[in-house]
C-alpha cells in the first residue's frame, strides 16, 4: 500500500513585484510541514503562473504581492487558471493586502488571504485542511 502523496503548491511573485524574502520564507515553511513546493521566482505573468500550475499538477497556487497590485494581479491568475480548465484550484494570497482588499479577492475566488506576520504553522494548517477537503470531494 503506498502512502498518500504531499500537497503540492506553486508558490509566484506575480507582476513587477521583486521582494521575495517572504515568499523563501513560506516555501521553507510549507516544506518542512512536508509539503511539495514549486517555486517560480520573480515577475511572473499571470499567464506564466498558470502555465506551470497546469504543467506541475498542483493542488493550490499560493501568490505573493507586497507591491500593492494585488487587486489587479491575483484576478488576472485567476482568470487564467480558469480559461485553462482549472477554475477550481484553491488561490491563496500572502504579503502586504489592506483588510479593506480582501472582500473583493475572496469575492474573485482567493481562498485565503494571509498577512505579514502570520504564524507559518496557520497557514499550514490553512492548506492542510484545504487540502484534506479537496481529498474529500475527489472520494465523494
Amino acid at each position: 500500500m503506498s502512502s498518500p502523496r504531499p500537497p503540492r503548491i506553486l508558490l509566484a511573485k506575480p507582476g513587477l513585484d521583486g521582494h521575495d524574502r517572504g515568499v523563501l520564507i513560506v516555501a521553507a515553511a510549507l516544506r518542512d510541514a512536508g509539503f511539495e513546493v514549486i517555486y517560480t521566482g520573480l515577475r511572473q505573468s499571470a499567464e506564466m503562473i498558470a502555465a506551470a500550475a497546469e504543467e506541475e499538477d498542483v493542488d493550490f497556487v499560493g501568490l505573493s504581492s507586497l507591491s500593492g497590485a494585488h487587486n489587479t494581479q491575483v484576478p488576472k491568475v485567476i482568470e487564467e487558471l480558469k480559461r485553462r480548465g482549472m477554475p477550481d484550484l484553491p488561490v491563496v494570497v500572502g504579503g502586504i493586502v489592506p483588510e479593506a482588499d480582501r472582500a473583493a479577492l475572496k469575492q474573485a475566488g482567493v481562498a485565503g488571504v494571509f498577512g505579514p506576520g502570520t504564524p507559518s504553522q496557520e497557514i499550514v494548517e490553512f492548506l492542510r485542511k484545504l487540502f484534506a477537503d479537496q481529498s474529500q470531494g475527489e472520494q465523494s
